[in-house]
């Protein structure tokens, strides 16, 4: 493979409804459209890092610093064989998984069209349809949460996630409970929002057989997750803590967790988003597809990695209507059936860009070449 040219474009989209976690409220979302070029064909991505490090360490600004000084200048210059071997190539960079991933993912979508392979099949997905679920913010109000739960269980839905902090999680998760029953797939999201001090709470939402807990303790930690872990009925769900393959085996290893979430940017990218897969099949640890409320076009790698077979929890990947009044994709990301959506069978992604949107949404660009 060899990439002719990367461009960089800098969106803000004003999301349909505020989308708050135990860090913060987001109103809009400021993303890296990220394009690659060879042959005549364009991969696209996503880079999902946030405006501000309260997720992991990065921010828009210094993925797209790393990107520019470190990882383009090296692709731009290298002429390889596979999306995988376009990782190793940057796999020196300590962290800042988010930069790379944008990029190595749009290499894999420019590399699946180039053999005209849908980007599920690249990567050796064997689905036609995935299951997805929902995320809820914290809301406002016990009424609106169960409100919002009513619709989309409407819609089919087939996993109820809620987000939770220290004095808004049993009342909520039990309020779910008392009105739509125990049959609802339910899980919780903390976010990284407790400590061990917090073990009574937590230790109370094993009554209401929730799928998992996703992230109740520190962003980093994977020691006192298998201290809770131990205590508790309810799987713990990793998120932030897994940044690498590695990060995958001790957690395993150590008993922190009984299910791994795989966010590909949080990871560095679609090959190690596998590989992480992979380990965890071997390991007979489920996994699924968390979301960082991403446009159509990190919906369609999500879509793509989503169907690995051990993608057996359904995943964060809803309908672009949840959150866009507009996406930047054609068509857009839709429920084919309730709580399913189908795999795309068009080359690469299987989307196409409508840069009218982006034109629309765009703050800056900047193209680098050969």
């Amino acid at each position: 493979m060899k990439i002719e040219k990367v461009k960089f474009e800098r969106l803000k989209m004003p999301l349909l409804s505020p989308f708050q976690t135990s860090f913060g409220t987001e109103t809009d979302r400021e993303f890296i459209l990220v394009s690659v070029y060879g042959d005549g064909l364009v991969g696209y991505a996503e880079c999902v890092a946030m405006d501000s490090p309260v997720y992991n360490e990065e921010t828009i600004d210094t993925a797209w610093h790393v990107a520019e000084q470190f990882i383009i200048p090296k692709v731009l210059e290298t002429e390889l064989d596979s999306p995988e071997d376009f990782s190793n190539i940057f796999s020196w960079i300590r962290k800042n998984n988010m930069a790379k991933s944008a990029v190595e993912s749009a290499i894999w979508d420019l590399y699946a069209k180039q053999k005209g392979l849908t980007l599920s099949e690249a990567l050796g997905g064997e689905k036609e349809e995935i299951e997805v679920g929902v995320s809820i913010g914290i809301e406002p109000t016990v009424d609106g949460l169960l409100k919002k739960v009513e619709g989309f269980l409407a819609e089919g839905y087939k996993k109820i996630k809620i987000k939770i902090k220290p004095g808004v999680d049993v009342d909520r998760v039990k309020a779910i409970r008392e009105q739509f029953g125990y049959d609802v797939p339910l899980m919780a999201d903390a976010n990284s929002a407790y400590t061990l001090a917090d073990l009574e709470t937590l230790k109370r939402l094993d009554q209401y057989g929730l799928i998992m807990i996703e992230q109740p303790l520190a962003h980093d930690d994977i020691v006192d997750h298998a201290k809770l872990q131990s205590e508790l009925e309810t799987p713990i769900c990793l998120d932030e803590s897994i940044h690498s393959l590695e990060d995958a085996r001790k957690a395993i290893e150590l008993g922190s967790c009984k299910i791994i979430n795989i966010k590909i940017g949080r990871v560095g990218g679609l090959t190690q988003a596998k590989k992480i897969h992979d380990l965890c099949q071997e390991k007979g640890i489920p996994v699924w597809c968390g979301g960082m409320l991403e446009s159509g076009i990190g919906r369609a790698h999500n879509i793509a990695i989503a169907s690995l077979f051990n993608f057996t929890i359904p995943g964060d990947t809803s309908a672009s209507k949840k959150y866009w009044a507009e996406d930047i994709i054609e068509p857009e990301v839709v429920l084919s059936k309730p709580g399913i959506v189908a795999v795309p069978k068009e080359p690469g992604i299987g989307y196409s860009l409508r840069q009218d949107i982006v034109d629309k949404y765009l703050l800056y660009s900047k193209v680098y070449s050969r």
